[in-house]
């Protein structure tokens, strides 16, 4: 009897890891296809992949589009409009962007007047008008 109690509970185990190998596998491939901006259940490219994302995939020295630099300074004014006083680091880990794309977003936004600042260098903070 204790023979095929043993047996059982190896099959059983056996069965476990061969679920949680599978499981293991598709969260591995699920984020993976994410970190690329790709939908993973179509295997398409995702419609609103993040901007940092973009722009790795952006040749060196190819500038962004109109299109993606307006929307980028929208999201960052309606972002420093609901959370005054952070960084530039802080706002761009929040909004997924490197602080390198966000350079130029800042320089119209305090252009236009849309955003002020205080601060110098790294302990600039950014706040809406």
């Amino acid at each position: 009897m204790p023979a095929s109690i043993d047996q059982q509970i190896r099959a059983r185990i056996e069965h476990f890891v061969s679920e949680l190998d599978a499981l293991v596998r598709q969260a591995a491939v699920e984020s993976v296809s994410q970190a690329l901006g790709r939908n993973s259940n179509h295997g398409e490219r995702a419609t609103r992949a993040a901007p940092a994302v973009r722009g790795r995939l952006r040749r060196k020295g190819e500038k962004r589009s109109s299109n993606e630099l307006a929307t980028l300074t929208s999201r960052l004014r309606e972002y420093i409009a609901k959370h005054p006083g952070q960084g530039i680091e802080q706002i761009g880990k929040a909004i997924g962007t490197r602080t390198k794309e966000l350079a130029l977003p800042v320089k119209k936004l305090l252009a236009d007047k849309a955003i002020r600042t205080r601060g110098q260098k790294r302990a600039t903070k950014y706040f809406a008008t």
